[in-house]
């Protein structure tokens, strides 16, 4: 049934920005078509698709109506114009940077909180949401294994996550003077890093970046050596950034020994699960997370492996005294909502007018069970080790870290070029593949060498198209090669 927006003119009695009972309903039931068409369809998709700007222009390029638009004519530019140029993170052939399953029972989840327009800053502004958020909360706090007295905060995602982490440790162990602190990492840590430190007043030279082991992870042994030389100069350590499954290879720092390194010398440890820490709902990620709640701080992405809708990132303190103190705001205008007994949100983190993220998380584990996280979880671990596997057999193809929480990375190097001709053929081997629309992948660097990686946690792939993609960057690979040998020759 076509939505006639016009009749929202004519009506002169009706408040403004309100519409009637049926066009609400008409409206929402194309909506929702909509969203249904995409995720049943997604497979004779084009993964990645853009435009430039001057095509879309000329697509979308409109003057500020002053009047109601035909609404089916505007839902038709949407999903032919609109999100038809997007890249399709929550396609089953999108292996590149993080994936974006997402899942149908957080979309409407969404759709609740947006429709109801929950405030969740504070507990008199929305109590039945800061409950479901406390809920959640203490549902994470277990997996993660940290003790009773932790809190967390749900936020927009990892960067996010990091700076309140960062923020809270430079209150408890440096009183908020950054002067001569210095806090360390590897060389495999998150960029984003270097930016919340920035906006919380670091310089450059106050983030230390050291070596990281042939398995891509922190040395406790580097790390020890760089502490005590750093406070002979005078310096002052106050926080070492732990990896909990790297975006490059899924690697996990070593969090026993960095924990006993931090207590000795009174520092924060904080770990970067952005991307896997998610992990801890299946049984193989609990394993290989089992020392987490050993650190002072972690962030972790519902958004990525809960397969949750954009955004959803989350920040958990192990003593939740140390982030509600380092957070906790006042203002005249606030002092009903101070007398208040029960937690405010706003006092745990950046945000005071914030919206009910949470509920997203807590609906899709409603809706499908924990059960079904685990299993989606193990199936983008299968894939990722059926990748490594079928890439080991293939000639001219090495494996350059091996399948870790779903991440894996490999290169084609054939044994008559030197290096150096190999970084530049696998760039072009991703970029000839993501040319063709039917998957994304992405180079990266290890070791100074370009490798091609593929992160496999879309549940929703199947082996069929883990085998087709593998195919294909072969045979763009050795097609490349034979058109690079014949100009050498």
């Amino acid at each position: 049934m076509a939505v006639d927006l016009t009749r929202i003119k004519r009506n002169r009695t009706q408040a403004p920005l309100t519409l009637d009972e049926q066009t609400m309903r008409d409206m929402g039931y194309r909506v929702i078509d909509a969203v249904v068409d995409h995720l049943t369809d997604i497979r004779n998709q084009k993964v990645l698709n853009v435009k430039s700007g001057r095509d879309l222009e000329r697509l979308l390029g409109q003057p500020l109506p002053r009047d109601p638009q035909n609404f089916d004519k505007l839902m038709d530019d949407l999903e032919n114009h609109v999100f038809q140029n997007i890249t399709h993170h929550d396609h089953p052939r999108f292996f590149a940077f993080v994936p974006g399953p997402g899942n149908y029972a957080g979309a409407l989840a969404e759709m609740l909180t947006n429709g109801f327009n929950v405030f969740c800053g504070t507990w008199i502004g929305g109590a039945g949401a800061s409950e479901i958020e406390l809920i959640t909360l203490e549902w994470l706090r277990r997996l993660v294994g940290f003790p009773a007295g932790a809190r967390g905060v749900f936020l927009s995602g990892g960067s996010e996550a990091g700076l309140v982490a960062m923020a809270t440790a430079r209150n408890v162990k440096l009183n908020n003077d950054p002067k001569n602190a210095i806090v360390y990492c590897s060389d495999q840590t998150h960029k984003s890093l270097d930016r919340n430190l920035w906006l919380l007043g670091f310089r450059p030279e106050q983030i230390v970046r050291l070596p990281s082991d042939d398995q891509f992870r922190l040395q406790p042994s580097v790390l020890s050596a760089r502490i005590e030389a750093d406070r002979r100069a005078g310096l002052r350590p106050f926080c070492v950034i732990a990896n909990a499954g790297t975006t490059n290879t899924g690697s996990i720092d070593p969090l026993v020994d960095l924990s006993v390194i931090c207590r000795r010398e009174d520092l924060w440890l904080h770990a970067d699960g952005a991307y896997g820490a998610g992990a801890v709902f299946c049984e193989p990620g609990r394993k290989a997370l089992e020392e987490l709640g050993l650190v002072d701080s972690v962030g972790l992405d519902p958004h990525k492996w809960m397969f949750q809708p954009y955004s959803a990132g989350c920040v958990m303190v192990r003593n939740g005294f140390d982030l509600r103190r380092t957070f906790s705001y006042s203002a005249e205008y606030l002092k009903l909502i101070e007398e208040s007994d029960e937690p405010n949100f706003c006092d745990y983190g950046i945000q005071l007018t914030r919206d009910f993220r949470a509920l997203k998380l807590w609906f899709s584990l409603k809706v499908f069970g924990a059960d079904a996280f685990e299993a989606a979880q193990v199936r983008g671990m299968e894939l990722a080790e059926i990748v490594e596997k079928r890439m080991r057999q293939k000639r001219n193809w090495h494996i350059t870290s091996s399948a870790r929480l779903a991440v894996v990375t490999f290169r084609f190097q054939p044994s008559d070029l030197d290096e150096a001709t190999c970084d530049e053929l696998n760039r072009e081997i991703v970029e000839t593949f993501n040319g063709t629309g039917y998957g994304m992948v992405i180079y990266t660097k290890l070791n100074d060498r370009t490798v091609i990686r593929m992160c496999t946690i879309n549940p929703r792939t199947r082996d069929v198209e883990i085998q087709q993609v593998l195919d294909l960057l072969d045979h763009i690979a050795l097609s490349l090669y034979k058109s690079l040998i014949g100009r050498i020759a």
